[in-house]
């Protein structure tokens, strides 16, 4: 069945009971359920919908979009876990089952993973795996220092957080250069630090050199803007001015030098205000 996993628009066959029946390539049909249609359709019309397997491995079809869809990958919440493997929630009626042997390491609920929307094809149904390397290639050569991209934030470690780019590159942000808050799913834009050996990439959330001081220095404006008053300086505990601006105190220091240097701000004894000269 072609259309197992993905998003597709199917023809209404025929109307029952239980929902309507739509054409699938293959020639068969698959069941879209009551709940899911309207009072208008008819025979004949065309419907958006995903196709998976109910509780009982029989296809069916819903106008539901999922979290992810065949190949592709998502950060999920493990809602139950049991002896067979973990349920995911992927935004469904019926969970994503991980079954025990394509988990990278054992799940707890409550606990979000990286998974991959795959088919079982012993049964015909979509599974998740969490074995992501088996997925992950080394990074192409044009990721050059400086360059900009859109990174899935998967996973932390002690070392750092691990970052999907493009659904098959892995990358890391080390927690020493983090000063600002990051969700385990969210996506970011990040930046190239270094491509390694391994292929695998070293990021950074702000771009290099002068544009990264001329990012903060905006946020520190913004502040004043909106306070007047800043009660930070260069002798402010790091962890203050982590906890306040999201950045460490030499990138803090470096923003007010450059901001006082450009006289848009007046450095006191307790803090910075705007120069309103």
């Amino acid at each position: 069945m072609n259309e197992l996993g993905r998003i597709s628009k199917l023809s209404i066959n025929r109307f029952t009971d239980f929902g309507a029946y739509l054409a699938l390539e293959d020639g068969g049909e698959v069941l879209l359920p009551k709940s899911y249609l309207g009072t208008e359709e008819k025979e004949g019309d065309e419907v958006e919908v995903f196709v998976y397997t109910d509780s009982e491995d029989r296809p069916v079809a819903v106008t539901t979009k999922p979290k992810a869809l065949l190949d592709d990958f998502a950060v999920l919440e493990a809602k139950e876990v049991t002896k067979f493997g973990a349920f995911m929630d992927w935004g469904l009626p019926k969970d994503l089952f991980v079954p025990n042997a394509e988990m990278a390491k054992p799940m707890e609920a409550g606990q979000k993973y990286l998974i991959k929307v795959c088919v079982d094809y012993r049964s015909n149904r979509l599974i998740g795996v969490s074995k992501y390397r088996d997925f992950i290639y080394p990074a192409p050569p044009d990721y050059e220092p400086g360059n900009a991209c859109e990174g899935l934030i998967f996973e932390k470690t002690d070392l750092g957080y691990k970052v999907l780019l493009e659904d098959r590159y892995e990358g890391l942000l080390y927690a020493n250069e983090v000063f600002q808050p990051l969700e385990i799913g969210e996506t970011r834009q990040v930046f190239v630090k270094k491509r390694r050996d391994d292929g695998k990439i070293d990021l950074q959330l702000l771009p290099a050199g002068r544009e990264k001081y001329e990012e903060g220095a905006e946020k520190i404006l913004k502040i004043l803007e909106e306070k007047g008053f800043l009660a930070l300086h260069d002798k402010s505990d790091p962890e203050k001015i982590k906890a306040e601006l999201g950045m460490s105190k030499k990138h803090f220091k470096q923003c007010i030098g450059q901001l006082y240097k450009a006289r848009e701000i007046v450095i006191e004894e307790k803090g910075i205000s705007l120069n309103r000269d």
